[in-house]
């Protein structure tokens, strides 16, 4: 089965890094080409968050903003703020509200406690120790890396072995929080139940779903407006990241899933 098929046509240039707790066992394309990642960057933010919280600096109750807001309903998109500007839209904890908003305030109030630029605290605790060399904070925490493909999948088999993150931390981030929570999931519509970890969307039952059809509930990751994706599935220890020139359009939502799909059908390994 040629795994790559669904990207031959594609009238835009796009990399692809498929790896397995050990390395690399597929690419498509020139995976050391510096692309935008868009809303993927909240993953590795996310983790850098998390480290504050693993080293006692941050706690994930802290309160960030109004109404009893915590950093673990920013970090969830259940903190009621909005997507980037303007008045609370919900109380804490009663929608998924996805928010660029909440993962800047989240990056803020790390970057107060650790008392350095957030951006070094990145490279110290995460870009750096994997050696993703390409991968840099050039904008929002949002939304604002840049990076290869290689770096990025890195940081996927990195997350595929729970490094980095203390075993219950890592647990919460890629598990369900506020179980039950419906919201809309950008260019996919309203989905009832949203799930969402802390900074990982959980892949559920959701449908129309930007990875796999075959992709296992347990899923987690994320994709962004850039056209970029990086999903890992625990079930098939599998991490798949796709990077591209072409900002996210319906032809990504044509390819991906059939990619994915291709992809745990070629390199799933089954328990």
């Amino acid at each position: 089965m040629d795994v790559f098929e669904p990207l031959r046509d594609l009238d835009f240039d796009a990399a692809v890094v498929v790896v397995d707790p050990v390395d690399a066992v597929a690419t498509y394309g020139d995976p050391t080409t510096v692309y935008d990642w868009a809303s993927v960057t909240k993953l590795v933010v996310t983790y850098a968050c998390l480290i504050a919280v693993d080293r006692g600096i941050v706690n994930s109750n802290d309160y960030v903003g109004e109404d009893g807001c915590t950093l673990r309903h920013v970090l969830s998109h259940s903190s009621g703020l909005p997507f980037d500007k303007g008045a609370n839209l919900a109380m804490p904890g009663q929608k998924r509200i996805y928010s660029n908003r909440g993962i800047e305030v989240a990056a803020a109030h790390v970057e107060r406690r650790v008392e350095k630029d957030f951006r070094a605290w990145l490279r110290e605790t995460v870009t750096g120790p994997l050696g993703m060399d390409t991968a840099e904070l050039v904008g929002s925490p949002a939304h604002g890396m840049r990076g290869s493909a290689v770096d990025l999948a890195e940081f996927g088999r990195a997350v595929l072995n729970g490094a980095l993150l203390n075993p219950e931390t890592f647990r919460q981030a890629t598990h369900v929080v506020y179980p039950g929570l419906r919201g809309v999931l950008p260019g996919y519509g309203l989905q009832d139940p949203n799930d969402w970890g802390l900074g990982f969307e959980i892949r559920g039952n959701k449908e129309p779903h930007w990875t796999g059809h075959n992709n296992s509930p347990t899923t987690f990751g994320h994709f962004g407006w850039s056209g970029s994706f990086l999903w890992i599935d625990p079930e098939v220890h599998l991490a798949a990241c796709f990077l591209g020139s072409k900002p996210f359009a319906e032809v990504h939502q044509e390819v991906w899933p059939d990619l994915s799909d291709r992809i745990l059908a070629e390199y799933a390994v089954l328990d």
